[in-house]
């Protein structure tokens, strides 16, 4: 089955401060994997979309190794909670709060995003 492209226009767009910040377009984000992206002040975040076209933005360092790598990590649900396991050493983060879900000392930051 091959699906058809999308024909919208729509940009992915991350709230930086008081401001938009365009990161990509909304085709580049496929249902259940991760896209990283190069923020202004050098720092990465990890986006992502569900399969109900719900969007996530995320810090994509992961904070028990330092590496740049959520944004390939595997999406998931833990009781009703969308979350990306980090691909090195598995933790998972809840997609909306950052807030780490196998030790609740950590959280990674997470961003308002929109389609626009």
């Amino acid at each position: 089955m091959t699906l058809a492209p999308e024909t919208t226009d729509l940009k992915v767009q991350l709230k930086l401060e008081d401001d938009w910040f365009t990161v990509c377009d909304l085709a580049q984000l496929l249902p259940g994997r991760g896209v990283a992206a190069l923020l202004p002040d050098g720092r990465q975040v990890a986006l992502f979309r569900d399969r109900g076209g719900a969007l996530y933005a995320i810090d994509n360092r992961d904070p028990f190794c330092g590496a740049a790598v959520l944004s390939r990590g595997l999406t998931g649900t833990h009781q009703g909670r969308p979350f990306v396991a980090s691909p090195l050493l598995k933790q998972r983060f809840d997609l909306e709060t950052g807030q780490c879900l196998d030790d609740e000392a950590v959280r990674v930051a997470t961003y308002e995003v929109r389609a626009s």
